[in-house]
């Protein structure tokens, strides 16, 4: 397993200055399915990739209780996600006949669409304003599709993106890593969670029973490296409902199985047959290479995912250079 196959260059911004940078506003570059193998080559693709698995590595065996370097970038970031779920109360559901894809969404994210580079030049020190309109595109990518009224894991693929572009102009350092998953992540989810059960939100290229989870799937990685090596949580007790119930407040990973618990009914193995399948793996490193592998598979190599996905300066479509 290459978990430190490759580290990302979240300081490499101290090597070149940024502000020299010709930031640009990314735009989709993978149109058809042979254009998969530009992605799978790209800087782009290597640099995403390098990032899940040092966050991976970096809360292995690690509680969300653990103490951990709270940065004022990190801070900020909360305070974005608080503004974000402030605006879902702001905004209730509308009457409508239809069940699903309320369209009050619409108006949460027209919010967010004229708002977002004021929100992340408040994170973004003013000598990179001009890093400002290329980052926010991923954040307004990570939240749904205002049309559809739907949300799935490339618009997670977009927020861990928006992470990443943060790393990379040096906004968010090494020694935040901890904090990016268990702090900014994680908040993450809870207005995601909070999005999809306010507006009944779409999920986006389900697989209904046979996907892992109908939104998400970081947190289930991430989420399974925290259980590495555990005195004695393993894989079959995520399926017991009195070990999350006890649990879940320190693992990220069962924090994900009590929402799913409360949001389908009828017997786990039946609405969520893939996460019951990966409960009878022996070991959590198991699972977490398990799931690596699935994220590569069934995430960043299916087309319908990675088309919607945007390239720029920071996360560029060209093929890795070697160095």
């Amino acid at each position: 397993m290459a978990e430190g196959e490759r580290q990302p260059p979240p300081d490499s911004s101290e090597e070149t200055p940024p502000a020299a940078q010709n930031f640009v506003i990314p735009k989709k570059e993978i149109h058809t399915v042979p254009d998969m193998g530009k992605w799978k080559r790209s800087q782009a693709y290597a640099d995403y990739i390098g990032f899940i698995l040092t966050l991976n590595e970096g809360v292995k065996g690690k509680k969300l209780s653990f103490e951990y370097k709270v940065s004022e970038a990190v801070e900020k970031l909360l305070a974005l996600l608080d503004t974000l779920d402030r605006w879902i109360d702001e905004t209730p559901p509308v009457d409508q006949p239809s069940r699903f894809g309320n369209k009050a969404y619409r108006t949460w994210y027209a919010k967010l669409d004229e708002e977002a580079e004021g929100l992340v030049a408040a994170v973004v020190p003013a000598h990179l304003a001009a890093a400002v309109p290329e980052v926010a595109v991923y954040l307004k990518e990570s939240v749904g599709n205002s049309t559809r009224i739907d949300y799935g894991t490339g618009h997670e693929a977009a927020f861990a993106a928006f992470l990443c572009c943060l790393c990379k102009i040096g906004v968010l350092r090494v020694d935040d890593q901890i904090a990016i998953v268990f702090k900014v992540f994680n908040r993450y989810l809870e207005v995601m969670r909070k999005l999809q059960k306010t507006y009944r939100m779409e999920p986006a290229g389900s697989q209904g029973v046979w996907g892992l989870d109908d939104f998400q799937f970081l947190p289930f990685i991430w989420g399974s490296s925290q259980l590495i090596d555990h005195p004695f949580l393993e894989p079959r007790h995520f399926v017991d409902e009195k070990a999350v119930n006890e649990n879940h407040k320190d693992y990220m990973f069962l924090e994900c199985i009590l929402f799913i618990t409360e949001m389908k009914t009828g017997p786990f193995a039946e609405h969520s047959n893939q996460l019951w399948n990966i409960s009878a793996v022996p070991s959590w490193s198991k699972v977490n290479q398990g799931l690596i592998r699935m994220y590569k598979a069934e995430c960043l190599e299916k087309f319908p995912v990675i088309q919607h996905f945007k390239f720029g300066s920071l996360l560029p479509i060209h093929p890795v250079t070697s160095g």
